[in-house]
């Protein structure tokens, strides 16, 4: 009989070897999923991502994270550099993730629009059915614990899209609550957007209070 030990280090190192084959397999999928959105002609925003020499920006992270932050559209700066929240509301997101624990590469984030609309307009409906079932899938692959909305646009997308019996309700209602979905009994957490205190600095604490309640997930 093999002494207990070498059988207890077996079936950890098989269980390793299962865990970085499912995250290798995430990466994947990710990466066509990331593919497939750069090659979307059909995309309302392709001719003016070509136009501005502008990257999509499908998301960034661990494909295994248990909290997806969903954000609504890449802005200037994004869309430059192809990563999610690379400008000013970026720098605020990460001291809000570290003041409960995080970073950045621990979490996966990615937005409802891939590319960067004019001028930073809200996002149109057209441009939302394009680009939401990339999301969809995103969901899928990662399968997170608590998916973290930032923005109106986010949350009204993610309340449609996981059929809550939130939807029709605002940011300013639902903010900084831990809502149930039955979909894979994921919890979403309605947050304002980062760069809300550039306009309004007294959301900043709100903000930071509101980003404990993903301190119980962490």
């Amino acid at each position: 009989m093999r002494p207990c030990g070498r059988t207890l280090a077996g079936a950890r190192r098989l269980l390793r070897r299962g865990t970085v084959a499912l995250d290798e397999d995430k990466k994947t999928k990710l990466r066509q999923i990331a593919e497939q959105v750069r090659d979307l002609r059909e995309s309302p925003l392709f001719e003016y991502r070509q136009e501005n020499e502008y990257r999509p920006v499908v998301g960034e992270g661990d494909p295994d994270a248990r909290i997806l932050l969903v954000g609504e559209a890449p802005g200037a700066e994004e869309a430059k550099a192809g990563r999610p929240f690379v400008g000013r509301a970026g720098d605020v997101l990460d001291e809000l993730l570290e003041g409960i624990g995080l970073r950045r590469d621990q979490v996966y984030i990615t937005s409802v629009l891939k590319d960067r609309p004019p001028g930073n307009r809200d996002p149109r409906a057209a441009e939302i059915r394009a680009y939401r079932p990339f999301l969809s899938e995103q969901i899928s692959v990662i399968q997170p614990e608590v998916i973290a909305t930032l923005g109106r646009f986010a949350l009204k997308v993610i309340l449609d899209e996981l059929k809550m019996p939130q939807r029709g309700e605002g940011l300013s209602d639902l903010h900084g609550r831990a809502l149930e979905a039955d979909y894979g009994r994921v919890v979403v957490v309605p947050l304002y957007h980062p760069a809300a205190v550039f306009y309004n600095p007294d959301l900043q604490g709100t903000l930071e209070k509101d980003f404990q309640t993903l301190a119980r997930f962490v």
